[in-house]
């Protein structure tokens, strides 16, 4: 049976595109039982790569991320939370596999070099941070996962996460499995848009509509959404494409919203329609979403609220994970320097 590994930085609370890009399909799978095991890593040594001068900001984020993840449905008696710094073995993986890696094809991860961009770093970029790929190859291979969810930005990753299991399996012998991604069904979900129209939803841009935000929060957001800046009348003819408020509909939109929200449409397509055409005025798409938003969004709110009465069984969550994952990681370990011949005090004794 497929082994799924999945999992965020704790460098602030999660948003709706973790939810849409990931989330919500980590639940689905994890309700299905069609897999041996699910894997979920709080990344909080890769978040340090960028935050080391910051430890109490992926500190203090850790039990945030938990909290949306168990509020968004992830049950810890069915999947394996735990935090990455808490599993040594990762770190001695990535040293590793650092020698089947040359710098220029690091260079060339086109996910590192828009980090490289996004955050300023040029020159300068920390060397804990450039070798990100490579730290993500272990975390992947430690638990022999081959299915792996996550947004399409993530693609290169995985594809040099495979080129770093055929390097060492070629080298060396057979141990490592060859990860595939899985990205969501609607590929719309892949990437959501920040709300001020920017590529990306992304915590440090601040354009989110986070999985905690109260009900208030999201209407403001909603409202103060980037549309299409020539649809300056109600009657103007609109476009769809490149709209974030309509990407959001595409990503979250079910025909049963509309007979409870919207009645005088039966789909998104007859809405996109007259929008396209004029007649349709951002103001009533805003609130159509916003009422879809507070739908989706309230019993997870709930649940977090409930959840974080107790962070003590967060924690000792999150501790109890950390310890089955190290078991995990610390077998893999052992496969790999005895497939190397540095295991001396094992199979490869010295002589």
């Amino acid at each position: 049976m497929d082994i799924v590994l999945t999992g965020d930085r704790p460098t602030g609370k999660l948003h709706l595109g973790h939810y849409l890009g990931s989330l919500k399909r980590r639940v689905e799978m994890q309700n299905s039982g069609k897999y041996k095991d699910i894997y979920v890593m709080i990344a909080d040594a890769q978040a340090l790569t960028d935050n080391f001068d910051d430890i109490n900001k992926v500190r203090n984020n850790i039990s945030e991320v938990a909290l949306d993840y168990m509020a968004c449905g992830l049950d810890p008696n069915k999947v394996t939370i735990y935090i990455q710094s808490q599993i040594p073995e990762l770190c001695e993986l990535s040293f590793y596999y650092m020698n089947l890696v040359t710098v220029s094809r690091l260079q060339r991860n086109p996910t590192v070099k828009n980090e490289i961009q996004m955050r300023g770093f040029n020159t300068s970029i920390p060397v804990g941070f450039f070798t990100y790929p490579i730290s993500q190859a272990a975390d992947i291979t430690a638990f022999k996962a081959n299915l792996i969810p996550v947004g399409e930005d993530q693609l290169p990753m995985i594809e040099q996460a495979r080129e770093i299991v055929r390097s060492f399996n070629t080298i060396y012998k057979e141990v490592l499995v060859e990860p595939k991604a899985i990205l969501p069904d609607n590929s719309t979900c892949c990437r959501l848009p920040g709300l001020d129209g920017a590529a990306k939803m992304s915590k440090s841009l601040g354009n989110c509509i986070y999985l905690s935000d109260s009900s208030n929060d999201i209407k403001k957001k909603v409202q103060s959404m980037f549309t299409d800046p020539t649809h300056l009348r109600v009657e103007d003819p609109g476009h769809v494409e490149n709209n974030p408020v309509f990407i959001y509909l595409d990503a979250l939109c079910k025909d049963e919203y509309f007979a409870e929200f919207l009645p005088e449409y039966a789909n998104l397509q007859e809405m996109k329609d007259h929008y396209t055409r004029g007649g349709l005025g951002d103001g009533k798409c805003k609130k159509f979403l916003n009422e879809i938003l507070q739908n989706e969004l309230k019993p997870i709110r709930e649940r977090r609220e409930e959840l974080a009465k107790d962070l003590g069984y967060i924690f000792d969550t999150l501790e109890k994970g950390s310890i089955k994952a190290r078991e995990v990681a610390s077998k893999t370990m052992q496969e790999v320097k005895t497939a190397m011949g540095i295991n001396y005090f094992g199979e490869n004794k010295l002589n």
